[in-house]
């Protein structure tokens, strides 16, 4: 058996002295895992970086094999990424969120996300943003998708201002009054008529948000924790949009 896709390598693990295992995610076929021979050689190492970009043809005798992959470099952006915290971080922490998935179940629409968000992850509040925004999406991806387009308990389309922690559906100002202390907030980049970039305040209600539901649907169920780099991630990207922050020693002792 064989096929070739683009894909977009996620890490690498060794196997034997001189090859690896290559985690990739896919455009057409999801995240999938193949050997790479000879991928700890001088040639292959700077290919098979987390971010870079990269056609691969996989061959197997069957389809349940792991199978080989030969790797064709298209986009080596991995010494760029390794620039800014907000990058460094972003690469892991969007890697173990594609890694909720099942493997070799495709999500073309993610690939194509974080091949957007990886051009992206230099600028924080871009990154933040659009990182925020990749996790909506595989929350929804795993069946747990947030309806931030209409009031829970009205149906109005205006005035989003909330979430319910209960339903995950957006809540109007005036429905979500009475309990605006058991509410979560809404930020104005997400609503429906958000027409405004992320600001430090808006990012962190949003952080907030994405990080309550993926703890509550995903991590608690599988009795796991968030990935370390999430929360490297959202300092980093704060810390960009708050000058008061950029003061505070970042985590790990990676410097924006």
């Amino acid at each position: 058996m064989q096929w070739q896709d683009h894909a977009i390598i996620l890490g690498v693990k060794r196997h034997g002295e001189t090859s690896v295992i290559a985690e990739v995610m896919t455009r057409d076929r999801g995240r999938h895992l193949g050997l790479v021979r000879s991928g700890r050689s001088r040639a292959m190492q700077p290919v098979l970086q987390a971010g870079n970009a990269v056609e691969v043809t996989w061959r197997a005798r069957l389809d349940e094999h792991l199978g080989d992959f030969r790797v064709e470099p298209v986009t080596l952006r991995a010494a760029r990424l390794m620039e800014t915290a907000t990058a460094v971080y972003g690469v892991q922490a969007m890697g173990a969120l594609l890694r909720l998935l099942p493997e070799r179940d495709p999500h073309p629409h993610l690939f194509d996300a974080l091949e957007v968000i990886l051009d992206h992850l230099h600028n924080p509040a871009d990154a933040g943003e659009l990182f925020v925004r990749f996790e909506l999406a595989v929350l929804n991806d795993l069946g747990f998708g947030l309806d931030l387009a209409e009031c829970a308990a009205t149906g109005a389309r205006s005035d989003l201002v909330y979430v319910s922690p209960k339903s995950g559906r957006a809540v109007s100002r005036t429905a979500g009054a009475p309990w605006v202390d058991k509410m979560l907030l809404l930020p104005p980049f997400l609503s429906a008529e958000g027409n405004h970039a992320a600001d430090f305040d808006s990012l962190a209600a949003a952080f907030r948000l994405t990080g309550f539901f993926l703890h509550r649907h995903v991590y608690e169920p599988r009795g796991i924790e968030a990935a370390a780099a999430r929360d490297g991630f959202v300092q980093a990207a704060l810390k960009a949009l708050n000058p008061a922050l950029r003061k505070l020693s970042p985590p790990n002792g990676i410097s924006a």
